[in-house]
């Protein structure tokens, strides 16, 4: 396999042969192709063996705690490389860049999580930063803890987003007024609020692309 892999990549293999090839580096000298196959069964896709929590992974046999780190740490590679593209380039002007990087992020976290990516005043990246994750008094508690990272991050414009578990991409009565307080938060200390994402499981909802940033 791994001459395959050396000749052409991954052109023309099944999801099965990836993980297999990719399992053999964390739990060498045994055949892999039957775990690879149990995990693609359960899964479905590659990627839904990398956005499965641990208590679901717990429930293939065979499945080691030093397996389930490794499958978090390729996901986190490929989250850490997608945020890594992003610098350098006017986020404003490429938004399905920062829609690719929230969607690999957070889209498939079972619990909501809020992020705050932190711009200059070209639109260029500064810094993402997770504010929070689970539930929680988002009004009181997000527009105080973001415009002091922004202040931190020397930001001239900030992109906020969070995911919706649930799948649904309409913004909630909540989503509109930490939209606003946000808003008015950051104009206190001459800071933007450029767009609120929300990523569901098919796709993203913008307040900036709806017209609806600043209400």
């Amino acid at each position: 396999m791994k001459e395959k892999y050396k000749k052409g990549g991954f052109n023309g293999w099944l999801g099965y042969e990836i993980l297999e090839f990719a399992l053999f580096y964390c739990i060498p000298r045994i055949d892999t192709k039957p775990l690879a196959k149990k995990l693609l069964k359960k899964f479905k896709t590659v990627r839904g063996v990398l956005d499965a929590d641990r208590k679901e992974l717990e429930e293939i046999d065979g499945v080691s705690e030093h397996l389930k780190v490794f499958l978090n740490f390729l996901r986190n590679i490929a989250v850490r490389y997608m945020e890594d593209g992003l610098y350098k380039k006017n986020l404003l002007s490429s938004p399905d860049l920062v829609f690719n990087y929230l969607n690999a992020s957070v889209g498939s976290s079972k619990d909501e999580e809020f992020k705050a990516i932190f711009l200059d005043s070209r639109n260029r990246l500064l810094a993402v930063e997770t504010i929070q994750k689970g539930t929680v008094n988002k009004s009181a508690v997000y527009p105080r803890k973001i415009v002091e990272r922004a202040l931190y991050n020397h930001a001239v414009g900030v992109i906020v987003a969070h995911n919706h578990p649930g799948g649904g991409l309409r913004p909630s009565a909540d989503d509109y007024s930490v939209t606003k307080a946000l808003t008015n938060a950051l104009k206190t200390v001459d800071i933007s609020l450029l767009d609120h994402i929300i990523i569901g499981s098919d796709g993203y909802f913008s307040f900036r692309e709806k017209g609806e940033i600043g209400l």
